[in-house]
């Protein structure tokens, strides 16, 4: 007789179902823009019922505020490993400015973009995403920090890393149009001397 697999838990179904929306929300955003990405759409993407999708979420709003959260972690906590396998040396910061830029470019940066584009239209998704994009933002910043080992409480650093933010953003925006990877690189490589030459200064001044 074939004893039946165990069944898995509720809970552990519940967050497998929570964290397939979230992805998909991302995933149908960045593909299909904020007016394709319906909650329709994205829960049969993730291979859910749109009721089931309701239950966690109620809204389109609170799906996709929730999943552009939940994956910028991922997409930090990705970076902060990857950062821990860098070896010191001169180029560390140029590795740690490319894997910075690596959090706009890519699906999450996409799909931010359409929220942020359909928030310009609408009162009640703007009340959502500026606390969020606040708040994301000064995560990203402490990250940076982080990463680049930098001193914010010399006068400067401050604005060196969130400039490093400022560009990275920027160089995100350029590539969803083309690839703009060989540009890109560049540009990277410039400005990571630009801000060892920064950070440099910053320490000669302790």
């Amino acid at each position: 007789m074939t004893r039946a697999a165990p069944r898995e838990p509720r809970q552990d179904r519940s967050r497998a179902t929570r964290a397939r929306l979230l992805e998909s929300a991302v995933s149908c955003l960045a593909e299909l823009g904020w007016s394709g990405a319906t909650v329709a759409v994205i829960a049969a993407h993730a291979g859910v019922s749109r009721g089931a999708a309701q239950h966690y979420f109620p809204t389109r709003e609170d799906l996709v505020t929730a999943a552009l959260e939940h994956i910028a972690e991922v997409r930090l906590a990705e970076i902060r490993q990857q950062a821990a396998a860098l070896p010191a040396g001169g180029s560390r910061t140029r590795d740690v400015v490319r894997l910075l830029v690596r959090l706009y470019t890519g699906p999450l940066f996409r799909a931010a973009l359409q929220v942020w584009a359909a928030a310009s239209a609408s009162e009640a998704l703007r009340a959502l995403v500026l606390p969020l994009e606040a708040r994301l933002g000064r995560v990203a910043h402490r990250a940076a920090v982080e990463l680049l080992g930098a001193d914010e409480s010399v006068p400067g650093v401050h604005e060196a890393v969130q400039a490093t933010l400022d560009l990275a953003r920027g160089l995100g925006l350029a590539d969803t149009l083309a690839d703009d990877s060989r540009r890109r690189e560049r540009v990277i490589a410039q400005w990571a001397i630009m801000l060892d030459a920064a950070l440099s200064r910053a320490g000669a001044q302790e």
